[in-house]
């Protein structure tokens, strides 16, 4: 196992930063395309609640507001990678995505880019755009499988097939892009052993990278009724952590394990509370896993 920093100063010589960016796109499981309400624990804000929204704010000044709000902690030794992170960001027009790209490759101290999207959402089009992209700086991109278990994708909502996940893989190694796989761990009705599929599925269709997270719920959310109604059960920390220490011995030693777990917006958090205390958890997984 590789952690991103060290992979990141192994690509790039030095400390990466994240450039967060909102693009004006929706999912296919929320604008009725094949279904509606997005995945039942993704609030109004989908996968960017971090990502300040767009509006009419151009892609440049994003990343320039995003810069200048870390840059204080990253000091002049660093680099910053352009991540189009709200949302399914390929779930446009290849024009629009061409165009913001573009923009974003031209800002100063930008020397990646990072693409959140679905596996269903990678059609030709926009597949050369993001190979050109490929051909000028690294690419990353990253796919939101959470699981490969079909059952449990369809209560979650995610409307498509773990196959379309296997393909996708391929076709983003095939055009030079760097693929991030997104797991969850604790989603209804999953055993660890099921876990570890989704774990296994990953390595097995060519993942470089790997997101792990454990199941939070959020107000206003699909998943909030079912935890009122008692019918989820939430991860405690070390029992999640040790969920992926399992999932880390499955890895082959290239794979860079870019997040341990992620955490949800404190405003809008309801469980697992004990990932609001983000220094006591990243303090625990330093001790843990030795980093």
């Amino acid at each position: 196992m590789i952690t991103a920093n060290k992979h990141f100063r192994d690509v790039f010589g030095h400390k990466m930063y994240k450039a967060s960016i909102s693009l004006d796109v929706t999912c296919p499981n929320r604008d009725g395309s094949k279904g509606v309400g997005g995945c039942i624990f993704c609030s109004e804000g989908g996968s960017g609640e971090f990502a300040a929204y767009c509006g009419n704010t151009s892609v440049p000044d994003q990343i320039k507001e995003a810069i200048a709000q870390v840059k204080k902690k990253a000091g002049t030794d660093a680099g910053y990678i352009a991540y189009f992170q709200s949302f399914t960001s390929t779930y446009c027009s290849p024009s629009y995505l061409k165009k913001a790209m573009d923009e974003a490759s031209l800002c100063e101290g930008i020397e990646a880019v990072s693409v959140a999207t679905r596996p269903d959402c990678l059609g030709g089009d926009i597949l050369d755009v993001l190979k050109r992209q490929a051909e000028k700086m690294p690419l990353y991109v990253e796919l939101g499988l959470q699981t490969s278990n079909d059952e449990t994708a369809k209560l979650i909502n995610r409307c498509y097939e773990t196959i379309e996940y296997i393909e996708a893989v391929k076709k983003l190694k095939s055009i030079g892009a760097n693929v991030i796989t997104h797991i969850i761990f604790g989603l209804p009705g999953e055993t660890k052993d099921m876990m570890m599929e989704s774990v296994k599925t990953a390595v097995d269709a060519g993942s470089d990278g790997y997101k792990f997270t454990c199941l939070y719920v959020l107000c206003n959310t699909p998943l909030e009724k079912l935890w009122e109604d008692n019918k989820i059960a939430i991860l405690e920390m070390e029992e999640y952590f040790d969920i992926v220490e399992a999932a880390i011995a499955i890895l082959p030693d290239n794979a860079v394990v870019h997040r341990f777990t992620g955490d949800g917006p404190k405003k809008i958090l309801i469980a697992p509370l004990w990932t609001k205390n983000k220094r006591q958890v990243v303090n625990y997984i330093n001790r843990r896993f030795g980093l």
